[in-house]
């Protein structure tokens, strides 16, 4: 069954070859991730709170901004929509995406802030976490803005994602208009989207869903408890979109992976020790995109990122990895068991 799926060592290492070839377009939320790192030795007199002895400030590119900095980490080029506040977290932002080699088209806008989540650790711990952001819906002139940058940056793509963190960027509308002009391309184009229940009727007729097992949950009103239910749940959903493929995303058990509606695959996973998840669904979408784009199946696609996440989370905060990383970590792939 590997070896006719494209399962081997070999196979998925040839895939990850493909990866160069690969430009994806990356649509949605983007947002700055701080990260203070420090001591809490003494509870502060003021109130009953530990006192963090801040030792790093650290700057990361989040929601769509961490999508594109993985593909360009995994050897892709990376075209990168959204906005940014008119402040110093968008000129940040700006100079991380300069830096990561993102080619990045941000609509600067001075009625909201750039959306930031600043995250307070001590002795490895996450202590809080505060944010900053204005997460309402674009007003028809900013939405044409975007689309008018969208429609710029489709040429050439091989994959699209849509990055929804429910700050405001993806909208029914946008993503009727998007749809538009990916029917209007020259070839198909596959859209992938990691999904808000907020949002659900914005995601009509999408390629690939890569929503988490509670989001899938609380997209479709039912149980995920078990892998029957999660299979009903699953189909539910594709049918309700009229989405051809989904991947969701299992934590510990690794993902299920519903090629159809009939064919519905569990995948464990790979990870050897979990540190932080923060991150992880944007590796695995990141990753499915680059090999979509690149001519890989779906299967062969979400082994690639199965592994891919299992390295990611070893590691603390929205971390990355790379091509040949990735190659070297394919050693054994196990058989996935068929649900469906």
């Amino acid at each position: 069954m590997n070896e006719g799926a494209g399962l081997t060592p070999d196979a998925l290492r040839r895939s990850i070859a493909s990866f160069t070839r690969a430009r994806v377009l990356i649509v949605g939320d983007i947002m700055l991730d701080v990260y203070l790192r420090g001591d809490a030795e003494r509870i502060s007199p003021e109130a009953p709170v530990p006192v963090v002895q801040v030792e790093e400030e650290k700057f990361l590119l989040g929601g769509g901004g961490n999508v594109a900095r993985n593909i360009v980490a995994l050897g892709g080029r990376a075209a990168l929509v959204g906005a940014r506040g008119a402040d110093a977290a968008g000129e940040t932002l700006r100079l991380l995406l300069e830096a990561e080699g993102v080619d990045a088209d941000l609509a600067v806008e001075s009625s909201r802030p750039t959306t930031v989540k600043t995250r307070i650790l001590a002795r490895g711990q996450q202590m809080l976490r505060f944010d900053r952001e204005k997460p309402d819906p674009r007003d028809p002139r900013e939405e044409g803005d975007l689309l008018r940058r969208l429609e710029a940056a489709l040429p050439d793509c091989g994959a699209i994602v849509i990055s929804d963190y429910g700050k405001g960027v993806v909208s029914p509308s946008l993503m009727s208009r998007l749809r538009a002009l990916v029917r209007a391309l020259p070839g198909p184009v596959p859209i992938l989207v990691d999904p808000r229940p907020h949002n659900l009727s914005a995601y009509s007729e999408v390629t690939l869903l890569t929503p988490n097992a509670k989001e899938t949950s609380e997209l479709t009103r039912m149980p995920v408890h078990t892998p029957a239910a999660l299979a009903a749940a699953g189909r539910a959903l594709m049918e309700r979109l009229g989405c051809p493929h989904l991947v969701t995303t299992l934590g510990a058990q690794g993902m299920a992976v519903f090629e159809s509606r009939q064919a519905i695959f569990h995948l464990p996973t790979m990870a050897r020790q979990v540190f932080d998840v923060t991150g992880a669904g944007d590796t695995v979408i990141a990753t499915l995109a680059l090999s979509l784009a690149g001519g890989v199946p779906l299967l062969p696609a979400c082994v690639l990122a199965n592994f891919a996440a299992g390295m990611v989370v070893a590691e603390i905060g929205a971390a990355t990895t790379t091509a040949a990383a990735l190659a070297d970590s394919i050693i054994s792939v196990p058989v996935p068991e068929c649900w469906g």
